[in-house]
């Protein structure tokens, strides 16, 4: 594919519709193609977006110094991330230009699973946007129930049972980050995000008008996503990939802000609870050799080498590498 297919996913929600069968059987080319797609039929109106773009906006327009008394810790993987704190985890090119506030799957901090692993707990929710965490969850949740529909989709396509894939993310270890993007002057080098592959599941996020998402085709080109208004752009992660026996394809993506203005994000990363261990499900494709992977030790791996002092070692999985 050198473009991105746009489906409308409404007929999933019917059993009996007479196009299920046709729009289970796109969104299965599109994500063996190019791991990419533009849905519609979500059932989210555009009220809901605009109205998490809105508080989105209202984050990051806080004071720096209000923002930074809500830092990422080495212990707590949640809330502001410094513009330019993280660079590719290769330590190679310049930092990614953006700032960032991270969220986890929003989980009382008595709830025994917190004990099991400490990415689960509550979240830090600025005080000065009153709305932010009835905002963000409510469309959270509404985000959980599409990625549910595909996820069935996905399997049934594959043969497998129907829920094979939607049992996995039962109390998951889906997460969101909030982004924002200051534009780049057309000469100045480095990414918004640099190139990287999505190391969860399955990845749904809002488009924003101005722009700068790019996908790599197969023969190394990049291409924009068409989106249309209230749609959604969705993408295959290396979980799904690995689970697929290599089937459904991750690939690589990149961010640059060259529109002169702000742009604002707010992916969500739908991963499967922390005990979960995704393996080929499949006869591997040919030449797709990768080792199983412990959801808890892969998203605690995933934030530990962020930090410019930690690298990988043998025991890292490796999801989301480019492989040349």
């Amino acid at each position: 594919m050198q473009s991105i297919p746009t489906i409308d996913i409404s007929p999933l929600r019917d059993a009996e519709h007479p196009d299920r069968a046709d729009v289970i059987a796109q969104i299965h080319e599109a994500c063996t193609d190019i791991g990419f797609l533009s849905i519609v039929g979500t059932g989210v109106t555009q009220q809901t977006v605009d109205e998490m773009r809105a508080c989105v906006r209202a984050m990051f327009a806080l004071p720096e110094a209000r923002k930074w008394d809500q830092a990422i810790t080495r212990d707590n993987y949640r809330g502001f991330i410094p513009f330019g704190f993280f660079s590719p985890n290769d330590g190679s090119g310049t930092a990614d230009k953006y700032e960032g506030y991270k969220l986890h799957q929003e989980v009382a901090a008595t709830d025994p699973i917190v004990a099991e692993c400490p990415l689960y707990g509550p979240n830090r929710w600025p005080t000065e946007v009153s709305e932010a965490r009835d905002t963000v969850l409510a469309y959270w949740s509404q985000l959980d129930e599409v990625a549910l529909l595909l996820l069935g989709a996905l399997a049934e396509a594959l043969n497998l049972p129907p829920k094979t894939f939607q049992d996995a993310f039962a109390t998951p270890m889906t997460n969101m980050t909030l982004l924002h993007y200051p534009p780049q002057a057309p000469d100045e080098p480095g990414f918004g995000i640099h190139p990287h592959k999505d190391t969860d599941a399955l990845t749904i996020i809002a488009p924003d008008p101005v722009g700068g998402l790019e996908v790599q085709t197969r023969d190394g080109g990049w291409i924009t996503p068409d989106c249309p208004p209230g749609g959604f752009v969705v993408n295959i992660g290396d979980m799904l990939e690995l689970w697929s026996g290599g089937r459904l394809v991750s690939t690589p993506h990149r961010v640059v802000n060259r529109s002169g203005k702000e742009r604002f994000s707010f992916p969500y990363f739908a991963v499967p609870r922390h005990d979960v261990v995704v393996e080929p499900l499949l006869p591997a494709m040919p030449g797709f050799n990768r080792p199983s992977v412990h959801c808890g030790h892969w998203s605690a791996e995933v934030w530990r080498t962020n930090w410019p002092d930690e690298t990988a070692d043998q025991d890292t999985p490796e999801l989301g590498t480019i492989h040349s």
